[in-house]
């Protein structure tokens, strides 16, 4: 048997390598202009220079934390794996394929397809358009239906 993956990620424009680099590109310009103002007397322009690469230094952290947030999905003979990865805290769910319920999100809103077997939920599709997550789940339900079709077949029903 054949199995299926999904793997669903942020789209960045950046790895955490080169943020880093581009924030020291950015400290080294900004404290070049502020060392030429406190040279000519205006001290206080330092300060601020110093603030403002505090603050974006969180910033820039803050992304680089979520840059490799991640959902990855598994479809395989008898188990639904997902993982859910966020901040580098996995979360993952096995669920059983011949239950699996996969739920759409409701049209208009920016709700997560839902996944529910056995009285476990997850919602996936944190990095999709709406669109995409329709398509996501109408996929899913096709994937989950022919293995259904395909394990029906084998036991001779």
């Amino acid at each position: 048997m054949d199995s299926r993956e999904w793997m669903l990620k942020r789209n960045c424009s950046m790895s955490p390598r080169q943020l880093g680099l581009a924030y020291l590109a950015v400290c080294a310009t900004s404290l070049l202009v502020a060392t030429f103002f406190a040279a000519s007397g205006a001290w206080y322009v330092l300060g601020f220079a110093l603030v403002e690469q505090f603050a974006v230094g969180i910033a820039f952290l803050l992304y680089a934390r979520h840059a490799t947030d991640r959902e990855h999905i598994a479809l395989e003979e008898n188990c639904l794996l997902v993982e859910v990865i966020q901040v580098e805290h996995v979360r993952q769910f096995r669920l059983d394929p011949r239950l699996t319920r996969v739920e759409p999100p409701v049209s208009g809103s920016s709700g997560l397809v839902c996944l529910e077997a056995n009285g476990t939920r997850v919602e996936i599709g944190r990095f999709l358009t709406e669109w995409k997550r329709r398509e996501l789940a109408k996929e899913l339900k096709g994937a989950l239906a022919l293995q259904r079709y395909k394990q029906n077949s084998n036991l001779g029903f």
